[in-house]
């Protein structure tokens, strides 16, 4: 089940990459755990004054509108 879930999730943010890219930003997987898609926003995405409205209003609504399974997701800061 959750080869199923994270084979769509990283299908999605394929989708979501295609715009990300164009401002000079990127989002990397890290995980799916118990609901939840752990990402690592990367280059312009990372120090962006929108960054929570990326995450929350672009990546988690529209994975979250395909992916019934999740919960939310999370940026990762390492």
């Amino acid at each position: 089940m959750n080869d199923e879930v994270i084979k769509k999730i990283e299908e999605k943010l394929d989708d979501i990459r295609v715009f990300l890219n164009i401002e000079g930003g990127d989002v990397e997987f890290i995980k799916y755990e118990d609901g939840y898609v752990y990402v690592k926003l990367l280059g312009a995405c990372s120090h962006c004054n929108f960054l929570d409205v990326t995450l929350k209003d672009t990546i988690e609504s529209y994975l979250k509108e395909e992916i019934p399974e999740i919960e939310g997701v999370i940026n990762v800061t390492l």
